[in-house]
């Protein structure tokens, strides 16, 4: 297997994923509340590019089992039911919902990786289990890091490097890029403390001043859940085994 990581998502367009296997890391925050909302009986989610789109999707919704969630800038959007945040998907407010998800960076990530042969999703609390599911997989992968408005951030690549090292570990014939290489040494160097890592990034640094403490807390904690997003025709739901 050969794993290449994507330290930004402007590092390609959307033909490049075509046919591809793709994992799309946006640890603080979409991947994690991705996790969660489906780990807490979420129907599935459905990311967005852009608020609008979010709202048009919305408007053609029926019954009341479709709530709009998502934020600009950490902040929850006005008018949404929902924000960002992990610990808000909670079972008795999502189970069996639909969820609009509109974020800065990770639903983006996401669409523009819409064309994948295979679309999964990853963060911290699942990383383990998407180690696994990889593995079996056995097919060349791309690693996609959401970054900060366009930009490499500090979490999602060192997230990406954890991964690698827990694929290592059952695997030793992965055939890494440079840039998979270099996820691997910022992981090395921060292995220790995750949550003191997230702490210390831009992002980390805004939620907290913003009063998100607590999903830092929640979004570095490792291998909380075996729940394998797939993306496939527009919407997230876990990944099940197909019965032979």
């Amino acid at each position: 297997m050969k794993i290449h990581v994507l330290l930004s998502p402007l590092n390609a367009d959307e033909i490049y994923f075509t046919g591809k296997t793709t994992v799309v890391i946006d640890v603080l925050r979409a991947t994690s509340t991705i996790v969660s909302a489906l780990e807490n009986g979420a129907r599935e989610i459905i990311p967005v590019n852009t608020v609008e789109f979010a709202m048009k999707v919305s408007g053609t919704s029926f019954g009341g089992q479709t709530l709009l969630a998502g934020e600009r800038n950490a902040v929850k959007i006005d008018g949404f039911a929902m924000g960002n945040s992990p610990l808000e998907f909670k079972p008795e407010v999502i189970s069996g919902k639909s969820i609009i998800l509109y974020t800065t960076n990770g639903s983006k990530a996401i669409v523009k990786s819409k064309f994948s042969e295979n679309l999964f999703v990853a963060s911290f609390n699942n990383l383990t289990a998407i180690a696994r599911h990889l593995l079996n997989l056995g097919e060349d992968t791309v690693i996609v890091c959401s970054g900060m408005n366009g930009m490499f951030c500090m979490e999602d690549s060192v997230c990406a490097g954890m991964l690698l090292d827990e694929m290592i570990q059952s695997h030793q014939s992965l055939e890494l890029t440079d840039s998979g290489k270099a996820c691997l040494v910022l992981y090395e160097n921060v292995r220790s403390d995750i949550h003191a890592m997230l702490k210390k990034t831009e992002h980390g640094r805004l939620l907290e001043d913003k009063g998100f403490s607590e999903d830092l807390l929640h979004c570095a904690k490792v291998g909380i859940s075996d729940v394998v997003p797939v993306y496939s025709t527009g919407v997230i739901k876990p990944f099940v085994k197909e019965e032979v």
